[in-house]
């Protein structure tokens, strides 16, 4: 069986300069999660509105991110 998969963007005006292998929202649905091809992990706020803007881009992978996973408490 074949399965489409829709395309999101997750950017404003300007795309990001990574390649999104991983996508996590946070329970409260105000954060977006990222990671990338080039080992980043990006944090993006989502307001009620739906608007995403980026907030925090982290560095020190040496590998792609190809999961994200949230920690409990």
């Amino acid at each position: 069986m074949k399965v489409s998969v829709q395309a999101v963007a997750l950017w404003g005006k300007i795309a990001p300069s990574h390649s999104i292998t991983a996508v996590m929202i946070t329970d409260d649905q105000q954060t977006i999660v990222t990671g990338s091809q080039e080992g980043q992990i990006c944090l993006w706020d989502l307001s009620p509105e739906l608007k995403i803007s980026s907030k925090e881009i982290l560095f020190g992978h040496t590998a792609s991110v190809t999961c994200l996973a949230k920690a409990r408490e």
